[in-house]
């Protein structure tokens, strides 16, 4: 967010004001706060110009830790927007899949920021508790201490400390056994899309694992699958149909997204979809395909993410 977006001013040389500088400077981290606990690019960009707008009425003289404050009040809004997304996803039309981010090459280098960003671990967190969910954000992804969380999530540190054991082990059983190295994810997904791109169906059957999952988001606005596709025949089965029902040019074409490899979906040189996987032992138990175009407008331009 640049000055004027901020709504800060300047002093007569030009420089932003000290309050103006701690919200620029941390901005890329507020945005990964809020996005790790909501799951949607657009909703956490409105919870960064909420937290502005009390930050702007702050003392900044009274404040001893501007990142531990910022963070505390974009918890907080985070938290009530998350109760907004999730009566909208009740009425959601197949299933939610978060905003795919376009991220810079270097956030894989920071394998727990990465993997925390992963659509995979998105999805994991959604089976949390709002609360939990925001424990489990800001003590293992940000390792604010349990006195901090305390203050942004309204309870006590006590209390935190046992949600925060709650919601790790609720983690530990649903994300991927062993972590999955850059390399790897992408040489899985250069053979699904090669696969794709030449129709070999077989190959596609030999790379999915035998309890593979897909889920589909086209939010209502594009063709998807309106359940998880569940296991290798109906994977395959529904890919051959898209490619079947398509005359257009169809190009997968790698990126950055989330921190991890990706795909990006184009027919006729036309962003379509973007493709997320999950792999395990070499083969792929997830496939996340997002082509709701209300979701694919932060895969044009990267986004600074950041702890």
């Amino acid at each position: 967010m640049d000055q004027e977006a901020a709504g800060g001013t300047a002093d007569g040389g030009g420089r932003a004001d000290p309050s103006t500088e701690a919200f620029v400077a941390h901005r890329s981290l507020l945005f990964t706060v809020a996005y790790e606990i909501l799951g949607s690019a657009a909703d956490a960009e409105d919870v960064l110009q909420e937290t502005w707008l009390r930050w702007a009425g702050v003392d900044f003289a009274e404040v001893r830790e501007p990142r531990a404050y910022l963070i505390r009040i974009t918890t907080r809004q985070a938290l009530t927007r998350l109760r907004t997304l999730a009566r909208r996803k009740e009425s959601y039309v197949g299933p939610w899949l978060p905003e795919p981010l376009l991220t810079a090459p270097d956030v894989a280098e920071d394998a727990e920021l990465a993997e925390s960003l992963s659509m995979a671990m998105l999805l994991v967190l959604e089976t949390l508790p709002p609360t939990e969910r925001a424990v489990f954000v800001l003590r293992e992804v940000f390792a604010l201490g349990h006195e901090e969380i305390a203050e942004a999530v309204g309870k006590s540190p006590v209390a935190v400390r046992q949600i925060a054991h709650r919601a790790r082990a609720h983690v530990a059983a649903r994300r991927p056994r062993a972590a999955v190295s850059p390399a790897e994810t992408r040489a899985v997904l250069g053979a699904f899309r090669q696969a794709v791109e030449t129709g070999d169906l077989q190959g596609l059957f030999d790379i999915l694992a035998p309890d593979v999952v897909a889920l589909t988001d086209g939010g209502g606005l594009r063709q998807a699958a309106l359940r998880p596709l569940v296991g290798p025949d109906k994977v395959v089965r529904w890919l051959a149909g898209v490619l079947r029902r398509t005359d257009e040019e169809v190009s997968l074409e790698p990126a950055q997204i989330n921190g991890c490899p990706a795909l990006l979906v184009r027919l006729d040189g036309q962003l379509d979809s973007v493709v997320a996987v999950r792999i395990e032992d070499g083969r792929v138990t997830g496939v996340y395909a997002v082509r709701n175009p209300d979701k694919l407008s932060r895969v044009a331009r990267e986004t600074p993410v950041g702890r």
